[in-house]
């Protein structure tokens, strides 16, 4: 008992002190406090708070601790001094919440086949995290799996945290099995829909969850209140263990096969083998409005996503306000997240919700069965048929840019008017020349070459330590900073690309990097092409929400385009659209290492990405920290 009060303390005055006085503190093991959404107030969640009151955990130590506590006030009292004459603020969070994740495997029975997945704390889809804007999230990670791992927080900004963002090789070394990596971070000014999953490999396919953040208290959303609130998460599932797979086809030369099953909340839906029962399932009351905060966290495609009969208003994209927009499907690219209103307005029944692929690409294979869930209405029959919900089409070009032509940002007064850096990035796929003595084993690409992916023609080298590492401690040999600004030859990039693989069609290895001053506004026009085919490529910027200004089919030509600056939507990850373009703008003002990269795996284990390197600004809000004690070595 005594113990235990004596790491509350400890616990409570980590949080008082800044970075580089926390190694004087001894933070023991953390736990989660659980939440369940059915008791959660829909803007204030439940959860344990941690405030900053301390006398009676003080008073409460013995006098053997009385020299230890005496020395704790004064660093308390001299750091609230500091804090008091000190503005602005450094971004501590209002509250603060603990997670305990323990990624693991487990043994689920799907699709017929018994098997083993990696999930977090046995759970599939993982916990939800549950937060309010401006709090402090404390996510103690334990690898107790057999592989490397990492965990993402998908679309969080990571304000003066670049060191906690997740991605393998890029901001950290993985957790390898038996270690713990503690990640902490404040949610600077966001509220929304988010997620997280793993970082590593194609783990993410089982490690994912919904990150929920409301609005401050009193804050009221910017549409009527809902009546209940549901997360809908979209995913893909293999029979195949998936870290075996990804080493398969990338040492093949050649492409994926398709996932066995789509899901909708880690259930395929009666389309699928013995998956009668395996079926996710809302209640509704009729004349109600329900929430939907719908999330893809699948691997390799693109998927439309439908309720039979229903309209659907979009009034969130990518945790950002839209102004409301009513469609009858909706398009989401891996990494993608979406608010929608639903009303209970129909007949009562049970109607599907459908999820089915968005296939853009030539000669691509895909899983074409859709994944079912049920929206029942309360007092419909039990074993009534589902009313079937209408997909598009899976190469519907118009019905993804009709969703994106309504898609408008509510708050949009920051929109760059003005541009200091202006950056034009191809991306598409590459075919190599075969250069291995096995060719039938490790050449299977299209003509008997190797599948590659890159921006502006470099195809990128993950290194083999973090490149915020080797950033930080100025290590050299890891990366080059001469990542180019514009490809190297300008053509007819969708119609005139080259085409004759593997001789035409190669990419340039290497770990470049493009370094941005800090402050930088930045304009980056993202170009498809069409060398081996023209693709819907959803491009995610990690540490930073972009306005995406303007969009296009063909190639991008700065007379003619039509340019958004009034109301453009404010996102984190862009379907550069099949054949065409998308322009995106922000402001370079958080330190650190970012990784952009196609969300779609395949893709970015190809090489589809690039590093941004944002330098330090003026004073200590403006500057990288220092690297967490715990941080993981390669």
């Amino acid at each position: 008992m005594k113990a235990d009060k004596h790491n509350k303390t400890r616990q409570a005055l980590y949080f008082f002190f800044p970075p580089m006085l926390k190694k004087l503190i001894c933070f023991n093991s953390i736990k989660m406090h659980p939440f369940h959404p059915s008791s959660l107030p829909l803007q204030t969640p439940h959860t344990h708070t941690h405030t900053h009151s301390l006398s009676l955990s003080l008073f409460s130590l013995n006098m053997a601790n009385l020299v230890t506590s005496f020395m704790l006030w004064l660093c308390l009292i001299s750091y609230a001094y500091t804090t008091i004459h000190a503005a602005p603020e450094w971004p501590r969070g209002r509250s603060t919440r603990f997670y305990d994740f323990k990624i693991q495997t487990m043994t689920v029975n799907k699709l017929c086949t018994s098997k083993q997945i990696v999930t977090v704390n046995n759970m599939f889809p993982g916990p939800v995290v549950y937060a309010q804007q401006g709090d402090r999230l404390i996510v103690k990670v334990s690898n107790e799996s057999p592989y490397n791992a990492t965990i993402h927080w998908h679309g969080v900004r990571q304000i003066l945290s670049c060191w906690f963002d997740g991605p393998s090789y890029i901001t950290q070394c993985p957790i390898q099995p038996g270690q713990t990596f503690t990640y902490e971070f404040t949610l600077v000014g966001q509220k929304g829909t988010f997620f997280w999953h793993a970082h590593v490999s194609w783990l993410r396919a089982t490690v994912y969850g919904a990150l929920v953040v409301y609005p401050k208290p009193g804050v009221p959303y910017p549409f009527k209140y809902p009546y209940e609130e549901h997360i809908v998460i979209l995913g893909e599932y293999w029979l195949q263990d998936i870290v075996q797979l990804e080493r398969q086809v990338v040492a093949s030369g050649g492409g994926p096969p398709p996932a066995n099953a789509y899901t909708i909340n880690g259930h395929p839906g009666p389309n699928y083998n013995c998956s009668a029962n395996d079926v996710y399932k809302i209640d509704v009351v009729p004349g109600k409005t329900y929430l939907l905060r719908l999330i893809n966290a699948g691997l390799n495609m693109e998927n439309f996503f439908a309720i039979a009969n229903h309209k659907l208003t979009i009034v969130e994209a990518d945790a950002e306000y839209t102004k409301p927009f009513t469609t009858d499907r909706v398009m989401l690219g891996p990494g993608q997240t979406m608010i929608v209103l639903v009303t209970a307005d129909q007949t009562i029944g049970k109607y599907s919700m459908a999820m089915g692929p968005y296939a853009s690409g030539q000669n691509v294979a895909f899983q074409n069965i859709s994944a079912i869930a049920y929206f029942q209405y309360v007092g419909a029959m039990p074993n009534s048929l589902s009313l079937p919900a209408r997909l598009p089409s899976f190469n519907d070009n118009l019905a993804v840019k009709t969703v994106m032509d309504g898609l408008r940002g509510l708050n949009t007064s920051n929109v760059p008017k003005e541009i200091d850096t202006n950056l034009f990035l191809t991306i598409g796929m590459n075919v190599n020349k075969c250069r291995s003595k096995t060719p039938q084993q490790n050449c299977q690409g299209l003509n008997n070459g190797t599948m590659a992916a890159s921006m502006n023609n470099i195809s990128f080298i993950k290194p083999t330590v973090s490149v915020l590492e080797a950033y930080y401690k100025g290590i050299d040999g890891f990366f080059t900073d001469n990542f180019p600004g514009a490809p190297f030859r300008f053509y007819d990039f969708v119609n005139g690309a080259p085409n004759n693989a593997p001789n035409d069609t190669s990419s340039m290895n290497g770990t470049r990097v493009k370094v941005l001053e800090y402050g930088t506004r930045v304009q980056m026009i993202l170009q498809d092409t069409g060398t081996v085919t023209t693709e819907n490529h959803p491009i995610h910027l990690h540490g930073y929400s972009f306005y995406v200004v303007g969009y296009g089919a063909g190639n991008y030509n700065p007379q003619t385009a039509n340019l958004n600056l009034v109301d453009p939507p404010y996102m984190n990850t862009i379907g550069v659209p099949v054949g065409g373009w998308a322009a995106i703008r922000f402001v370079a003002d958080n330190p650190g290492v970012w990784f952009m990269h196609c969300h779609l795996d395949i893709h970015q284990s190809w090489g589809l990405g690039t590093v941004f390197i944002v330098k330090n600004g003026k004073g200590h809000l403006e500057t990288l920290p220092h690297p967490p004690a715990d941080l993981p070595r390669c």
